[in-house]
């Protein structure tokens, strides 16, 4: 996943506006809320941002 250092600083989770961190084991981006805990996607090196295609970690 190449996602640069500078978009990771400003991306935040649109469910809880917690920010946003890279899972090492997959192309995931997931919150750092304890309470939201919502892992979103990345395809092609593109964050999908939307609560629909989010989970549960």
């Amino acid at each position: 996943m190449k996602i640069d250092d500078w978009l990771l600083d400003v991306l935040a989770c649109p469910a809880c506006k917690s920010p946003l961190r890279p899972r090492t084991d997959a192309d995931e981006l997931a919150c750092t809320s304890e309470s939201c805990g919502l892992v979103y996607p990345v395809r092609d090196d593109i964050p999908v941002l939307l609560v629909d295609e989010a989970r549960k970690a």
